[in-house]
């Protein structure tokens, strides 16, 4: 009989969190289907190789297998770089951080968030586009290049005319970062995920895109109706009041 103890339960339950996890990650990111693949795959392999020995299938499926590996990886890199990124930032350092942060930082976070609000309020009240993308943990650096940088304080006239229609930049996403806006115009990867509702336009497929990708959270004005949304962790809120996105940023960034 094999011994079956403690270790082996903490190590059953370690697995399923892991799998509960991806199975979450994949979910956000619009590639659960993939992971369904993935798992009938190595279900299949399992079957054949182990349990009823079908060396010649096994065998072909244990080739596949051995690259398996590497084919995940390229398959899933933005998915593994922001699960890495989401372990090596959270814990103790977050509330280190907080426990040791000024209260006249913390204020200086607040004023630069109602700007935003104060921005999306008169651009929504206008029917302006507009697309702001905030920093979590996840660097921004590729996508800030695609725009023209700036890296000026968050302003509420400057947001908004930045995306007042006749201007030059007002095409594209802003990105702000480490409390500065520091590129606008920028290009951000559009989510193909069929669940969106058709009445929304490429501003928010780009921002649900961004957030399938990275942990941003992203601000969108619709320019046809003026309502407010936000796109974070892979969903997309719609309709969202002004208090609400007070309190959505004031929480989350």
């Amino acid at each position: 009989m094999i011994p079956f103890g403690i270790k082996d339960i903490i190590d059953i339950l370690l697995v399923a969190l892991m799998l509960f996890y991806l199975y979450r990650l994949m979910k956000n990111s619009g590639t659960l289907s993939l992971f369904y693949g993935v798992l009938a795959f190595i279900g299949i392999w399992v079957v054949a190789f182990e349990i009823f020995d079908m060396r010649l299938t096994g065998t072909i499926l244990d080739k596949f297998m051995s690259i398996g590996l590497i084919v995940l990886v390229i398959l899933f890199q933005d998915q593994i770089k922001r699960f890495l990124i989401d372990i090596g930032s959270r814990g103790r350092w977050s509330l280190f951080r907080r426990l040791f942060k000024h209260a006249g930082e913390k204020g200086n976070d607040h004023s630069r968030i109602m700007n935003v609000v104060y921005a999306c309020m008169s651009m929504s009240k206008s029917k302006t586009g507009a697309l702001i993308v905030f920093q979590r943990k996840v660097p921004l650096t590729d996508y800030e290049k695609t725009g023209d940088i700036i890296d000026a304080d968050v302003n509420m006239r400057l947001i908004e005319n930045i995306f007042f229609k006749n201007s030059p930049l007002h095409d594209g996403a802003m990105i702000i970062s480490e409390h500065r806006i520091k590129s606008v115009g920028c290009i951000l990867p559009v989510s193909h995920d069929m669940n969106i509702p058709k009445n929304l336009g490429l501003r928010h497929r780009a921002a649900l895109g961004m957030s399938q990708v990275t942990d941003a959270v992203c601000v969108i004005v619709s320019e046809e109706t003026g309502n407010i949304s936000v796109a974070r962790e892979g969903s997309l809120i719609v309709k969202v009041t002004t208090t609400d996105l007070e309190h959505i940023l004031s929480t989350t960034l």
